[in-house]
Order: C-alpha cells, then sequence, then structure tokens
C-alpha cells in the first residue's frame, strides 16, 4: 500500500526534542536506562507540531485541566480520534454479547465461560501481537487488526439479525475477535512514542486513558438505552460501521516501521521474526530493566490486592441495602471509571511531573489508602467518594506506568513491553476477582476490602523503600 502521502506535505516528523534538548537519561546507578525518548533520535523517531511554534505555559485554570499539547501534532490526534470511537463502539459489544448469551441460555454460568473464552485468546495474541509490533511497521498491523475487529462485529450482526441462536458461534467470534484485539492493543500503544516528544507521552497517555475510562462509562449507558429500541443486532451493526472510522483513521497515519531495520529510503533492510523465542526475549528485556519490572510490580500489586469489585454485589446487598440494592451496586460499580474520568479531565495537575517513579508510588499508595476508606465505609456516599479518589489515583498510575514503558523501553521492544502490559491489566483484574470472592466468603467483604487496601499500603511502601529504580526513574 502506497502510504508516502500520509507522510508527507501535511505530517512532518521531526525528532522528539529539539536538537539543543537533549533528553536526560533515567537515574539508578545500578539500573543505567535508555534515554528517555527510546532509541530513537533521528527523524523517525515523531511526529511534531506541524509548523506550529509551541504554545506560551498555560496560566491560571488552565494548568489544571488536561494536558491537550499531543492534540497539536496531526498523526497522534488521529490515533487519538479512532480510539474515541472503538472505546465507546466495543463497550456496545461488550454489552450486547453477555446480554445475548443470557437471552439464549438464561444462564450466568455460561456468561462466566463466555468471558473466559475471550480471555485466553486475548492474552496468547496479545504476548505473540507484542513481539509482531517490534518486527513489522504498526501502521499495517493496525490496518490489519482493526480491519478483523470490523469483520467480527459483521459477523456478530449477520449471527443475531438471522436469528442463528448458537451460544458456540458467539463464544467463537468473541475469541476470534479479542485475539484481534490482543494483537492490536501493544501495536497502538507502542506507537505513541513514535508521534509525540518524550516530554508529552505522559500527557498523550492521559488523553487516551481518559477516553478509554469514558467509553466504559458512556458505552454500557448507551448500550442499555439502544437494546430496547433498535435491538442486538443493529447494536452490533454500529459498532461495526464506527470501526470503518478507525480504520480510516489509522490509514491516514504515516508508516512505522522498526527503526532498526529501516534504510534511508525508508525501505527494509532486513526481516526480524517474531516468534516464540522473540517473546522470550521481551521477558528477559523486562528481567534486566529493573524500572520496567519495578512498574509492572505496582500495578500487579494495586489490582490483585486492591480491586473489590467482585464484592460489590455482596455489598450492595448487606452493607449498603438501605439505601437500595440497586441504586447502590450502580453506583459502586461506576464510581471508579467517573474518578478516573475527572483524573484525566485535570491531568494537567501532574502529566507534566518528570518523576514519574516517585509519581507512581504516590499514585498506588493512595489507590490502597481510598480503598481501605472505602471498606470501613458505612454510608454509601462515603464509600462512592472513596472509589472515586482510588479511580483518580488509578488514573495517575496508569498515566505515568505507561510513560515509563514506553520511555525506558527502546523502541525495538516496545510492542512486547505493551503486550505484557495488556496482559497484566487483562489478568491483574481478574486475579483480584477470585482473591476478594474467597477472602469475602470467608471473613466478610468489608474485612476483605479493609484487608485489600491495607496490603497495598504495605507492599508498595516496601516496594519504594527497597527499589531505588523506581524511585530515582525521571525523564
Amino acid at each position: 500500500m502506497n502510504t508516502s502521502k500520509n507522510s508527507a506535505g501535511d505530517d512532518p516528523r521531526p525528532t522528539a526534542s529539539g536538537a539543543d534538548d537533549p533528553q536526560p537519561t533515567a537515574s539508578g546507578a545500578d539500573d543505567p536506562q535508555p534515554t528517555a525518548s527510546g532509541a530513537e533520535s533521528g527523524p523517525e523517531s515523531a511526529a511534531a507540531a506541524g509548523s506550529e511554534d509551541a504554545p506560551p505555559p498555560r496560566r491560571g485554570w488552565r494548568r489544571w485541566a488536561m494536558d491537550t499539547r499531543p492534540l497539536r501534532i496531526p498523526a497522534y490526534r488521529r490515533l487519538w480520534s479512532s480510539t474515541i470511537v472503538t472505546a465507546v463502539g466495543s463497550q456496545l459489544t461488550a454489552v450486547a454479547v453477555p446480554k445475548q448469551i443470557y437471552d439464549l441460555t438464561g444462564s450466568s454460568a455460561w456468561v462466566g465461560a463466555a468471558s473466559l473464552a475471550g480471555l485466553v485468546p486475548l492474552v496468547v495474541f496479545a504476548l505473540w501481537g507484542g513481539a509482531i509490533a517490534d518486527a513489522v511497521d504498526r501502521r499495517k498491523l493496525l490496518l490489519v487488526t482493526n480491519c478483523g475487529i470490523a469483520v467480527t462485529s459483521v459477523l456478530f450482526w449477520l449471527q443475531a439479525a438471522t436469528g442463528l441462536d448458537s451460544v458456540l458461534a458467539l463464544m467463537l467470534l468473541l475469541a476470534v475477535q479479542q485475539a484481534f484485539w490482543g494483537l492490536n492493543a501493544p501495536a497502538r500503544t507502542a506507537s505513541i512514542a513514535r508521534l509525540v516528544p518524550a516530554e508529552e507521552i505522559a500527557a498523550a497517555n492521559a488523553l487516551g486513558s481518559t477516553v478509554m475510562q469514558t467509553g466504559q462509562i458512556v458505552g454500557p449507558l448507551l448500550a442499555g438505552v439502544l437494546i430496547p429500541v433498535i435491538g442486538l443486532p443493529d447494536l452490533y451493526l454500529i459498532d461495526a460501521l464506527a470501526l470503518c472510522v478507525t480504520v480510516w483513521a489509522v490509514y491516514k497515519l504515516p508508516a512505522l516501521p522498526p527503526l532498526d531495520t529501516a534504510g534511508t529510503d525508508g525501505a527494509r533492510s532486513r526481516r526480524r521474526p517474531a516468534g516464540f523465542r522473540e517473546i522470550l526475549a521481551g521477558f528477559r528485556y523486562i528481567a534486566s530493566r529493573k524500572v520496567l519490572l519495578l512498574s509492572f510490580l505496582a500495578d500487579i500489586i494495586a489490582m490483585v490486592f486492591g480491586m473489590p469489585r467482585a464484592l460489590f454485589p455482596q455489598l450492595a446487598s448487606e452493607t449498603y441495602a438501605p439505601y437500595g440494592e440497586g441504586l447502590a451496586l450502580g453506583l459502586l460499580f461506576a464510581a471508579i471509571p467517573v474518578g478516573a474520568v475527572l483524573g484525566g479531565l485535570f491531568s494537567g495537575t501532574f502529566s507534566r511531573a518528570r518523576r514519574h517513579g516517585w509519581m507512581v508510588i504516590g499514585a498506588v499508595l493512595v489507590w490502597g489508602a481510598a480503598i481501605a476508606g472505602f471498606g470501613l465505609s458505612g454510608s454509601l456516599w462515603l464509600a462512592v467518594a472513596f472509589l472515586a479518589v482510588a479511580g483518580i489515583a488509578d488514573m495517575v498510575s496508569m498515566v505515568f506506568r505507561g510513560a515509563i514503558l514506553l520511555s525506558a523501553a527502546t523502541d525495538e521492544m516496545r510492542g512486547r513491553m505493551q503486550g505484557v502490559f495488556t496482559v497484566v491489566v487483562a489478568g491483574g483484574p481478574r486475579l483480584a476477582d477470585a482473591l476478594h470472592g474467597a477472602t469475602g466468603s470467608a471473613f466478610g467483604a468489608p474485612a476483605a476490602v479493609v484487608t485489600g487496601g491495607l496490603l497495598v499500603l504495605a507492599t508498595t511502601s516496601l516496594l519504594a523503600l527497597t527499589a531505588p529504580a523506581l524511585r530515582r526513574y525521571r525523564i
């Protein structure tokens, strides 16, 4: 496919930092890191804001609002715009599939089995997709995978419109769609560091995370409104049509070939493999870069010990029953995403911070304290407030963990780092569901929540004291 029109004229791409502004290395004497902008330092490394001059420093209330500097870059703006469509559309299907399975079977067990059917290919193909993203042009990979996701959405529509009524077909389509998503996610996130300057990676992550969290709120609400009006088939069709916008936005991106395999004319000089050996090389790379390993560990601590969503139904029916079980359940599930969106809208308060390691540590500590406070709350409104604070902390943590993964890893490894990140994000909350479900049944939901929050505080404090590589990391 001819892509020259996408990288010329209207989309100049100078380096991430000006020639007189070299990026400092990540500190930590016992763990030397690459520069904050990764391996790239030539004209291939990042898109810039076109011919626009850098805006003056924001003053007054503007400095508290979301940092939108990355949106000045045409290529990133296209990628971000496609994320808006994906965030809402994917949630339509995420609601429609379990709804259709439950309508067909009347069994929540089948709904749970379908979730597992989607998780396994997501994990497998996210790891493989990370290796592929490091071996091929990421733009082409995004085109192929987005087209694959769109085709599966069309097939979802066809099976619903024709009245196939097959749970097996639904589970198979879900598995295929999640496989495409696993291939897509590492390439999408790894591309950010090639499109924005290093000092704007945190702001770009905040913009993307805010959109995804908003989609998790708006998408299910929209699905709930539309299902009684248009039915499940048309809900699938809306997702498929929306993905056409995503494919077009990705098509307009500049070429993103592997940096070390591209010649001066953009032609690849050699083909890099993307097999099991390369996946293992990604894990060895994480083990050799303490700051990357520690960022993953911080996320696992926060999610496994501190994500109490499996206990929300029990808390709604017992602790907060006087407020109305339905109202309590809805508020508990919505509070963390709403807090995350608020954190994103006011990300200007933190997205310019350069001590990324301390920002991750502080955010996880606030998360743990908020979760413990939630467990101690007898009032529903106080509980919702604590969960909203936890959501804000989660947004801060996501922004800077993502920035560390993009800035501390070289470009040839970024896809694999994002593949592992996708697995951690998908698997961590599910492990938390199992852990909290068991402890909640044994000791009661409030005790399980408080214990989880305190464990987050204790283990994160220990991590901060014993892991100088994370404390010292900055850009």
